[in-house]
C-alpha cells in the first residue's frame, strides 16, 4: 500500500469558540427568534424517521394550517430558507411553454418573474410603482389579456412595506382558469391571512421573521387545483430536492425517506409555531398592528415622511423614507454599530432611498419601538447636513 500524501495545512486555523454579539434586528429579516425557540433549537437531536419525530412533523403540518387557515393537506417546511419554498411552488407547476403572469410592485416580484423564466415559463408581467397596489380592474384585465396558467403576486412586499389587498383576486382567477400563488414571507403570522377564503391554490413563507424561528425552513402549501395539475404533468419535476411529489411521500401517510431532514430547525419551528397558536392568531394580529401604529406615530412625529400610504403599509415593515442631504447607510452602520441594532436601507429602485423597519414576531414590542425611535430622536439630527443640524422638530 502507497503512502498517504502529507496533509496540507495551508488553511488549518486555530480559533477560538463562536462568539456573536447580541443584536436588536429590526430590519426586514432574520428578526430575533423566541427564547423558547432557541432552546429546542439546542435539544439533543433525533433520527429524522424516529416515531416521535414522524409525530412532530405532523404537528408542525396541522399548525402551520392554522397559521395560513388553510386545510390543505399538502402544507410542509420546505429544508431551505424561504426563497427554497418559493422556488418550491414553481418548480412543480410549471411546465415549459407555460404563461406565468407576474404582478410586479416590487423587488420580490421581480425575483418570482426571474425564478419562473428559469423554469422555461413564458413570462408576462403587469407593474405598479414601488409603493403601490394592484386594483381588481387590472389584475382581471391583465388575466383576460394573457390567459396565464399561473397568476404569482406578493401579499407583503418586504422591499417597498406594501400589503397587497386579497379580496377578489382568487375568484378573478377561478374565472380566468388560472391558479393563484401567493408570496406570504413577511406576512405569515404577523398580518391577517386567510388562504383558503381568498382561494389561493399556492403560497410560501420563511421562518425568520413572523414566526420567530431562525432562517433555515421555508413553509409551503398547495391546494387541490395545485395538486391537480402537477399530477398532470407530462414530465418530471425539475428539481428533484424540491419535487412535491416525492416530497409528499415523506411528508405524507407513507413516511418514505427522501432526504434528511434538519431535525432540529424543525423542533424550533414546532415550539414557534406553538407559541402562535397559544397566542392566537386574532391577538397575535393586533399585537403587531398596535406597535407598528405606534412606530408610525413616532417616526412622523420626528418630522418624518413614511413611504407607503397607511391603508397600504404593512405593520410588520416600515419604509421611512432617508431625509435629503442624510447618509442612510452610515445612520444605519451606526446603529449596529454603537447600539446594536440592525435597519435596513432599501432595495432596487428605493435604494438609497428608505430605510426598512422591522417589527416582527418576538421582535414586535412596544419597548423595542420606544428604544429606536429614542434612538432617531436623539441620534439622528448628528447625520444631518450642517445647514439642518438642530433638533427634529415635531410634525
Amino acid at each position: 500500500m502507497s503512502a498517504l500524501p502529507p496533509i496540507n495545512d495551508a488553511h488549518r486555523r486555530q480559533l477560538g469558540p463562536i462568539a456573536t454579539p447580541d443584536r436588536l434586528l429590526l430590519g426586514p429579516g432574520p428578526s430575533n427568534a423566541h427564547p423558547t425557540v432557541l432552546q429546542a433549537l439546542a435539544r439533543t437531536p433525533i433520527g429524522h424517521l424516529d416515531p416521535l419525530y414522524v409525530e412532530l412533523m405532523g404537528e408542525v403540518q396541522e399548525l402551520l394550517r392554522y397559521a395560513w387557515q388553510t386545510d390543505n393537506r399538502l402544507t410542509i417546511p420546505m429544508s431551505g430558507t424561504g426563497s427554497a419554498a418559493m422556488e418550491a411552488t414553481l418548480a412543480n407547476t410549471i411546465e415549459p411553454g407555460d404563461k406565468v403572469l407576474v404582478a410586479v410592485k416590487g423587488y420580490f416580484g421581480l425575483r418570482l418573474a426571474d425564478m419562473a423564466g428559469r423554469y422555461r415559463a413564458e413570462v408576462a408581467t403587469i407593474e405598479r410603482p414601488w409603493g403601490e397596489a394592484f386594483s381588481l380592474e387590472e389584475i382581471e384585465a391583465a388575466l383576460a389579456h394573457h390567459r396565464p396558467a399561473i397568476l404569482a403576486m406578493v401579499h407583503a412586499e418586504t422591499s417597498t412595506g406594501i400589503r397587497q389587498p386579497m379580496e377578489g383576486i382568487g375568484d378573478l382567477c377561478r374565472k380566468y382558469d388560472c391558479l393563484l400563488l401567493l408570496d406570504t414571507v413577511t406576512s405569515l403570522g404577523a398580518v391577517p391571512l386567510y388562504l383558503d377564503a381568498w382561494k389561493v391554490d399556492l403560497a410560501y413563507s420563511c421562518s425568520q421573521k413572523g414566526l420567530s424561528c431562525p432562517p433555515g425552513l421555508g413553509p409551503f402549501t398547495m391546494g387541490p387545483r395545485a395538486e391537480a395539475k402537477l399530477a398532470s404533468r407530462s414530465d418530471k419535476v425539475p428539481n428533484w430536492y424540491l419535487d412535491v411529489s416525492l416530497l409528499n411521500q415523506y411528508w405524507g401517510s407513507d413516511r418514505v425517506y427522501h432526504h434528511t431532514a434538519p431535525v432540529n430547525m424543525n423542533f424550533g419551528m414546532r415550539e414557534a409555531l406553538r407559541l402562535l397558536a397559544e397566542e392566537g392568531l386574532e391577538a397575535v394580529w393586533d399585537r403587531h398592528r398596535q406597535n407598528a401604529e405606534r412606530l408610525w406615530r413616532g417616526l412622523e412625529s420626528l418630522g418624518l415622511e413614511l413611504h407607503a400610504p397607511e391603508h397600504l403599509r404593512l405593520p410588520t415593515l416600515t419604509t421611512v423614507r432617508i431625509p435629503e442631504g442624510v447618509d442612510g447607510k452610515a445612520f444605519t452602520l451606526h446603529l449596529l454599530n454603537k447600539h446594536g441594532i440592525e435597519v435596513g436601507g432599501g432595495l432596487g429602485a428605493l435604494a438609497g432611498k428608505v430605510w426598512r423597519i422591522g417589527l416582527m414576531g418576538y421582535n414586535s414590542r412596544a419597548e423595542n419601538v420606544d428604544r429606536l425611535l429614542n434612538l432617531f430622536e436623539t441620534e439622528l439630527p448628528a447625520f444631518r447636513p450642517a445647514s439642518q443640524k438642530q433638533p427634529v422638530a415635531a410634525a
